[in-house]
Formats: C-alpha cells, structure tokens, sequence
C-alpha cells in the first residue's frame, strides 16, 4: 500500500520534521488535493487537465501569478501547462463553451487575447470548494499567527523551489 492511500500512516519516529516527512506529508496532500479536482473535473464535465488551467487563470486574475501580473493568455498558459497548441485550444474550447472561462482581446493589442474566469463559474466553484475552504480555515485555526507566517513562508518557498525544478 502507498503512503499516499491511507493518510493516518504514521510518519517517520526517528525523523519526525526531517525530509522524510515532509516528502510524505506533502505527497498525501498532494494526492488529496489531486482527488478533489479530479472530483470537481468529472462533476462539471471536465478534464482534470481543464480544472487545472482554471486554476491557472483563477490565479492570474487574482495577481497570484508571480512571472507576470498580467491576465493570462493562451500562449503563457500553454507553456506553463506545457500543452500543444492544438490541446490548448482545446482545452480553452471546452471550459469556454462550459461558461467557465470567456476569451477578451485586450483593448491596446486586438491580436492579444487573455482569459478571465467567468465570474458565474467562479460561484460554482466556490460552491464545491466550500467545505475545503471550511477545512483549511479549522486547520489554521489551530495555529498562532507566528506559526501561520512560517507556515506560508516555507509554503511560498516550497512553491518557488518547485517552479525552479520545473524548469
């Protein structure tokens, strides 16, 4: 059985905040995370690579994207997502035509075209996304302010550490 299978696994005794651990603290987050989107995907007709692009525009409107604060466009998110032009297209077809993106040509540049997460789609997923959010607030509840910084300072290090391996 993997670890990632069964989270009540114990974590290493002789390693208790060691690589070990975080390896696979991390990977059983990552793979719960993984099941919710991968539910999300099938709820709303959907391909887990799509959900993932919404996420992707989701945190470029937001400004959460840190290469460039600009909304996202299809050619930036086909490099991030590392897709082919034609599965791109695709992709962005198939959340279009679910109301869940819409394509706007950018005022100054007509041929530029960035994408925004349509705002009733937005409400969907905040919807299905709720009891996550309920569940992630109940976790930070349990810790002091000071514990919450550490918590996203090594959390937005994690993130650029994996962006640099990506790359």
């Amino acid at each position: 059985m993997r670890d990632t299978d069964n989270p009540s696994l114990p974590l290493p005794a002789d390693d208790p905040i060691g690589l070990q651990s975080f390896a696979v603290l991390l990977r059983r987050m990552n793979a719960e995370f993984n099941r919710i989107a991968q539910e999300f995907a099938h709820a709303q007709g959907l391909h887990l690579t799509d959900v993932q692009a919404l996420i992707a525009v989701l945190d470029a409107d937001a400004g959460a994207d840190s290469e460039d604060a600009s909304p996202m466009t299809p050619g930036r998110l086909r490099k991030q997502m590392n897709l082919t032009s034609g599965a791109m297209t695709a992709c962005l077809d198939r959340l279009e035509k679910a109301g869940h993106i819409h394509r706007v040509r950018a005022a100054d540049d007509r041929r530029v075209v960035h994408l925004h997460y349509a705002q009733a789609a937005k409400q969907v997923a905040r919807d299905y996304f709720r009891p996550l959010a309920h569940g992630t607030d109940a976790a930070r509840a349990g810790f002091t302010q000071d514990e919450l910084h550490v918590v996203v300072r090594f959390l937005a290090e994690m993130n650029q550490q994996l962006t640099l391996v990506r790359r």
